[in-house]
């Protein structure tokens, strides 16, 4: 089956399914099924954005609440993650998963489904240290600590992953695998994202949660976005239990603007009789049923059970007793139902309400998958306990020590090595999207201009071609489909990229005369980033001191209040 891999939404869902029927009829292929990769944006009205960690002068409505009110349907099946910027009062209504919208399907805090016999996996959401042993304790209205910490993935979440034991066929999350950069065109990455250098030469960047779970699940696929820029690689396992080592083809991609690589699509081998619908995977809500008494909506530091003589339990993988339990709960029909609902009113553009206060509510969806399985609403939970920031003495990180590094507060405990003081001048790629990309879209037009890079990469091969790789020779059957450089042996080294046949789509809000071409082989010169640990900001010619001027990435979630008047 023909899967369209997206990186950052944004909220651009209309441009994207544009995008999509432009691939379609210049390819004359069919796209089953649409995988975005986080910072969704599901906003529903004006109290969503509230909720919503941006600076307050960029919350744009954008498209989704479209597709939420029926106006329009998604002309494909689309399953997506959570980011770092989302509508999280609305997210955490499905803390297992459900519909945002007809045929929009959120995997929830962390989720597998079927498709065409397919399994699709994904966790939300990006790794802080200083959150990670937390529960999810966040509950709305906010304070301006929980916006940040509600979308730190948590490690419940990734110990219910590794409980899985059946093979994965693709996987998601929103930031990276560490260390995946070593397998992939290191030179490149550095040269289009300058900003990443001493995190990649430190072995910093990216999530120790998300690689370990890379190690244990070991997945055919596995889409990222997060850093606004395409990167490809392929990843070799170490042999287990005699088996031929596996190999993981990893992408990700950049946000939705024109002339970025922002969308792909990949060709999936399916099941030849499975279900066409969407489907719940029994082998994981056995495990969200035996993990269903550890979740503990607290923000104090949670370690799983290990076999270390402590705990009675420690293994809460499925057996096939309690799969087919879950089977029997569901009276053997597998299937999603399609029972999305309004839980709060959609925006109207013909009565904007920009003074809307944030409403959050349970939803009927969670509720009656709770019922049918026996599982705990946490979002109720979390609400019913009352342990919001501040109101127990709770103290997360604040977005100074946030910009230090990648993994969080160097003296936060934690089950990773946390260790950046190396990189105590640089700041934190996690969350440079909050700023800097829209600063990015400002300049736009000169890229534009320029006719540097595309909307979407297509990859090369015969539109009916199969992958037949699932275990072995992905290097002979994807090498037309995925373009994925062979490993790096160092940093050092230059992996060639394979030439690709980049097609240029046009600006999704402009007129096709505006398209843009690129010669085979040819690289857009890397941009330089709008700052950078040493650098002075605009305005600093005359600073003097040993200290840069960084201008603080969120400093307008507190501060713009003029700059909002000013715009409104």
């Amino acid at each position: 089956m023909k899967v369209a891999v997206e990186g950052c939404c944004h909220g651009e869902l209309d441009k994207i399914y544009e995008s999509i029927s432009y691939l379609e009829n210049k390819e004359g292929v069919k796209v089953d099924l649409l995988l975005c990769c986080g910072d969704f944006q599901a906003v529903r009205n004006e109290g969503d954005m509230k909720c919503m960690a941006v600076p307050a002068k960029y919350r744009h409505m954008q498209t989704f609440y479209k597709y939420y009110s029926g106006e329009k349907k998604a002309p494909v099946l689309t399953i997506f993650i959570g980011g770092n910027h989302e509508a999280s009062n609305h997210l955490q209504e499905l803390p297992y998963g459900g519909w945002v919208a007809p045929n929009i399907y959120y995997l929830g805090y962390a989720g597998i489904v079927r498709f065409k016999g397919v399994r699709i996996g994904g966790l939300s959401g990006i790794f802080k240290s200083h959150d990670y042993k937390k529960g999810h304790f966040e509950f709305p209205p906010y304070s301006p600590e929980s916006l940040r910490s509600v979308y730190h993935i948590r490690n419940i979440d990734v110990f219910k992953l590794k409980q899985i034991k059946m093979p994965i066929d693709i996987f998601m999350t929103h930031d990276w695998p560490r260390g995946i950069y070593h397998y992939g065109n290191t030179n490149q990455l550095i040269r289009q994202k300058k900003f990443l250098r001493q995190e990649v030469e430190s072995g910093t960047l990216g999530s120790p949660a998300a690689a370990e779970l890379l190690d244990h699940m070991q997945p055919t696929y596995w889409f990222s976005a997060h850093l606004h820029v395409k990167f490809a690689a392929l990843m070799q396992h170490e042999a287990k239990n005699n088996a031929a080592p596996k190999i993981t083809k990893f992408l990700s991609l950049d946000k939705c603007l024109p002339h970025r690589d922002f969308l792909q699509i990949v060709e999936v081998v399916d099941r030849p009789g499975s279900s066409v619908h969407l489907e719940y995977d029994p082998e994981w809500l056995a495990i969200l049923k035996a993990t269903d008494s550890l979740q503990k909506p607290s923000c104090n530091f949670w370690n799983p059970p290990q076999d270390n003589g402590l705990h009675t339990r420690w293994d809460f993988s499925a057996s096939e007793e309690a799969t087919m339990e879950v089977v029997s709960d569901l009276s053997g029909d597998l299937c999603i139902p399609e029972n999305f609902s309004l839980t709060v009113p959609a925006y109207d553009p013909s009565r904007p309400q920009p003074n809307a206060h944030p409403v959050y509510s349970t939803n009927p969806q969670t509720t009656e998958l709770c019922a049918t399985l026996g599982l705990t609403d946490i979002y109720i939970l979390a609400g019913q306990s009352g342990q919001a920031y501040g109101e127990e003495g709770a103290t997360g990180a604040t977005e100074e020590e946030e910009d230090k590094d990648s993994t969080g507060s160097v003296d936060e405990p934690s089950e990773y090595p946390t260790d950046t003081s190396g990189l105590s001048s640089s700041y934190n790629p996690d969350e440079i999207t909050i700023e800097d990309e829209w600063e990015e879209e400002e300049d736009e037009g000169v890229e534009c201009a320029e006719g540097k890079g595309t909307d979407a990469v297509v990859p090369e091969g015969q539109v009916g071609s199969q992958d037949s790789d699932r275990d072995g020779s992905p290097q002979r059957e994807m090498a037309n489909r995925l373009i994925l450089p062979p490993p790096c042996s160092a940093p050092e080294s230059e992996a060639p990229l394979r030439s690709l046949r980049l097609l240029s789509l046009p600006p999704p809000s402009a007129s096709l005369s505006q398209g843009s071409s690129e010669e085979e082989g040819g690289l857009t010169p890397a941009r330089i980033p709008k700052r950078t640990s040493g650098e002075t900001t605009r305005g600093s010619a005359s600073h003097t001191g040993g200290t840069p001027q960084i201008k603080r990435r969120n400093q307008s979630i507190y501060t713009a209040v003029e700059d909002e008047e000013s715009e409104g």
